[in-house]
């Protein structure tokens, strides 16, 4: 009896991934929380969390070039929907920014998803793997969102300036 076969699947590699995505958004929540009207800094800080991401995939030994085409899409994703986000909240206030952001997010979802495919699509054809796991693909998709949010809000205050 001792050695009886497994039945069903193995959600192992998914408590892994859903345990690191907790964390991480706990980390991500606070620090955003906590110096959310530090404009100055709040970009710098969402690249240093992408940054805390990435070593994250390096402790899971996940190559990066495998998670690349996450990434893009990720930066993509989140880059331009602040600047959706912010356009609508210049135009129309909170709603604005509200509506500025699904319909962003809708736009950037498909545009990072093209990129993301490209990506992909070539890496395969010169035998790169880009693997496919939860765990890949959430802290490949986290990475870029972090850097793409942090790029745009430290560009959103650079012209602050100008």
């Amino acid at each position: 009896m001792a050695n009886k076969k497994k039945r069903g699947k193995d959600y192992s590699g998914l408590v892994t991934a859903f345990t690191s995505f907790i964390v991480l958004s706990l980390v991500v929540t606070a620090v955003s929380l906590y110096f959310v009207f530090d404009k100055k800094l709040i970009g710098f800080l969402f690249i240093g969390l992408g940054f805390v991401a990435w070593l994250i995939l390096g402790f899971f030994k996940i190559e990066f070039v495998s998670v690349y085409p996450d990434i893009i899409f990720g930066a993509i994703d989140n880059g331009v929907l602040i600047l959706a986000a912010i356009l609508g909240g210049a135009y129309a206030g909170v709603f604005g920014a509200v509506i500025g952001g699904a319909a962003g997010n809708t736009v950037t979802d498909g545009l990072g998803g093209l990129f993301e495919g490209y990506i992909a699509e070539n890496q395969r054809a010169v035998k790169i793997d880009n693997l496919r796991t939860p765990l890949s693909t959430m802290l490949g998709k986290m990475v870029g969102c972090l850097w793409g949010a942090g790029i745009g809000l430290v560009i959103v205050w650079l012209i602050s300036f100008i």
